[in-house]
């Protein structure tokens, strides 16, 4: 004998899984609800850029325990105060820094791929997301990002702080074929992309187009015209596959975080 008529959820779940009307207007609700939540916010805080301020995070205070404020300094880094002055000399740690050309390179082959729809490269305020990735994820790590790789699904591990976790053999190898060294994973093989050249005239033009973006562009003294004007020398003999790996290597070491600072501030 068929329960197909016997109610097993609540009324008002029944009703609107039956009904088309209903089911539209109450996600329509939902989602005009969550996206007011999400969008509100940008018109008041004073980082987004559309309550007057600038939207390059200038306005940031990071402050530890004693509440002294952390100097953004040491968050984003500034050739005029860093004591690593060139993109060649940076070193981890150092604060925020723009892609390298090769990196840049690696991203765009990144978003070509449609890795995102796998990977998110955002790691929660959570002590289970903590320790699993690392320090969680602020604001300032993804200002150079046009457009940022947040992602929204896990098929495949947050990448957020991937950056120096993995020797380049072992990404190589990886990303040739991924079951190779994790076999239950689901990763398409890309070992094609070792045949493929870097784009160099995008990558410069990208260049370009970094130092004029409206909020958060690279400023002028690191993308340098001498800067642009070498970076086809950097590119050229490099293929996908290593730039991609450039890209992976350089996530989420920027920062050298502090115990006991609040970075959410």
């Amino acid at each position: 004998m068929s329960d197909h008529d016997k109610i097993y959820s609540t009324k008002l779940q029944d009703n609107t899984e039956r009904s088309t009307v209903l089911m539209f207007v109450l996600t329509a609700l939902a989602l005009t609800v969550g996206g007011l939540v999400e969008i509100v916010p940008l018109f008041y805080l004073p980082n987004t850029g559309m309550s007057g301020g600038d939207g390059t995070y200038n306005g940031t205070a990071h402050k530890d325990k004693s509440g002294k404020t952390i100097s953004m300094d040491k968050i984003v880094w500034n050739p005029a105060t860093s004591a690593h002055k060139t993109l060649d000399d940076w070193q981890p740690g150092d604060g925020v820094r723009p892609y390298k050309a090769l990196e840049l390179a690696g991203r765009a082959v990144y978003i070509r791929e449609g890795c995102y729809l796998c990977h998110s490269q955002m790691i929660r305020p959570f002590r289970d997301e903590k320790d699993r990735y690392g320090h969680y994820s602020i604001a300032e790590e993804s200002m150079y990002d046009h457009t940022f790789q947040w992602g929204s699904k896990r098929t495949g591990p947050d990448l957020a702080r991937v950056g120096g976790k993995y020797s380049d053999e072992w990404h190589i190898q990886h990303l040739r074929h991924p079951r190779d060294i994790v076999p239950e994973s689901v990763m398409p093989n890309y070992f094609w992309l070792e045949n493929k050249p870097v784009n160099v005239a995008e990558t410069v033009q990208t260049l370009k187009v970094m130092t004029m973006m409206p909020f958060n562009p690279v400023p002028k003294s690191i993308y340098t015209e001498a800067y642009i004007k070498d970076a086809p020398a950097q590119l050229t003999g490099k293929n996908d596959l290593q730039a991609l790996i450039a890209y992976l290597q350089g996530l989420g070491n920027h920062i050298k975080f502090e115990e006991g600072v609040n970075y959410r501030d």
